[in-house]
């Protein structure tokens, strides 16, 4: 159930107030679900991926009877990679897999989370998950009239299935400080996996 407020047209408002105008966009619609669309944001030095449609509605918690129409998460992903290494423009429907994923799923996306697609990102890709990071850069949060919870833009850093079955034994913070040691940049769509022994 959508919130009385028209909540995707300010999340849209606050992506071209922070990332300019969009040069591209799809929409993919999932059996039980809402459109979600992702819009594209190029800039010449980086490529931005974020969708549009997640935040229509709250996450809710897996646990709770009954979902409040209302109160509750919402947010929206951020893929962003350099620009002109890779064709990275087949992520557009697995980004909306993933903006589909509290309602098919019953989960709430949060930071520290990964997601699984269990095929690459994009063709050829060497990434089939993503960790989510912590909100606030470069799009911050949009408040929303009370009692809505604010929408979040929640990036998301592709791992490669090595880094994914280490961060989910060892934990996201362990996996950002090895990626940190080795001096890893996540927006590298050619980079390889990360040594994860040593």
């Amino acid at each position: 159930m959508t919130s009385p407020v028209s909540v995707l047209p300010l999340v849209e408002e606050r992506l071209r107030a922070a990332l300019g105008e969009p040069d591209a966009r799809a929409s993919v619609t999932f059996l039980g679900t809402e459109r979600v669309e992702v819009l594209r944001f190029a800039d010449g030095v980086t490529v931005r991926y974020a969708t549009l449609g997640m935040s229509g509605a709250p996450m809710a918690d897996p646990a709770a009877v009954v979902a409040d129409p209302a109160r509750g998460p919402r947010a929206e992903l951020l893929l962003t990679f350099r620009a002109g290494a890779a064709d990275t423009d087949g992520v557009l429907r697995p980004l909306a897999v993933l903006a589909a994923t509290p309602v098919v799923e019953g989960v709430v996306v949060a930071p520290g989370a990964s997601l699984d697609l269990g095929e690459p990102l994009w063709p050829g890709a060497p990434f089939t998950s993503v960790l989510v990071g912590e909100p606030g850069d470069p799009v911050p949060d949009l408040a929303l009239p009370a009692p809505l919870d604010p929408v979040r833009f929640l990036p998301l850093l592709p791992m490669t299935p090595h880094e994914t079955a280490w961060k989910r034994a060892r934990g996201a913070e362990a996996l950002r400080e090895r990626w940190r040691a080795h001096g890893v940049d996540p927006r590298d769509p050619l980079r390889a996996g990360v040594p994860l022994s040593g």
